[in-house]
């Protein structure tokens, strides 16, 4: 529970942007292209993807760690673990960013009187 303390601001932070950048692009699905679209749900699973990770580092003890614990593995955990949510969005991901492409061209189908 120490480490999730340490990594929620970076994680929180994470988090917001994509969600304040998943709204953005909601709002302004009638300008936005296609390749838009795709970026901003790609980062929306990214972040769901980072958080999911973090969970389960979390979970793991100091003494299972790679580096066996400490300060600095608490701190830069959070941003490895980030990095793995964005690796594993850019190559595949787990299918979020379809779902969420998707409600963004139907929202976009809707302003357009589509």
């Amino acid at each position: 529970m120490k480490g999730l303390v340490n990594s929620a601001p970076a994680s929180f932070e994470m988090a917001a942007n994509a969600m304040q950048n998943t709204q953005q692009a909601a709002m302004n699905a009638k300008n936005m292209n296609a390749e838009q679209a795709r970026e901003a749900a790609k980062e929306f699973e990214a972040v769901f993807i980072s958080q999911m990770l973090g969970m389960m580092f979390e979970g793991a003890s100091a003494a299972d760690s790679v580096f066996g614990g400490g300060k600095a593995e608490e701190i830069y955990q959070s941003l490895m673990v980030n990095e793995y949510g964005k690796q594993m969005a850019q190559n595949g991901g787990i299918g979020i960013s379809d779902a969420v492409l998707s409600t963004i061209l139907q929202m976009q189908e809707n302003q357009n009187g589509g």
